[in-house]
């Protein structure tokens, strides 16, 4: 059973590994991370967005990255 501490670090790693040098930087949505049905849910966005959230800045298509908090599974 994977910890919530644990579980957001997983969250926070894929998505540092699936940025690409030509896209907005981004990061997970820490204020926002919450728990349903065994899963972390934690939402991201470019850090442009996070730090102001202003919507202007918002990307879109970023659906929440998914954690199993049973399996540990991202």
């Amino acid at each position: 059973m994977a910890e919530q501490a644990e579980a957001l670090q997983l969250a926070v790693g894929l998505v540092e590994r699936s940025q690409h040098k030509d896209e907005p930087a981004l990061d997970a949505d820490t204020e926002r991370v919450r728990e349903g049905y065994g899963l972390l849910i934690v939402p991201y966005n470019s850090v442009e967005y996070l730090a102001s959230r202003n919507v202007r800045h918002q990307l879109l298509g970023c659906w929440p990255i998914l954690d199993d908090l049973t399996t540990g599974d991202v």
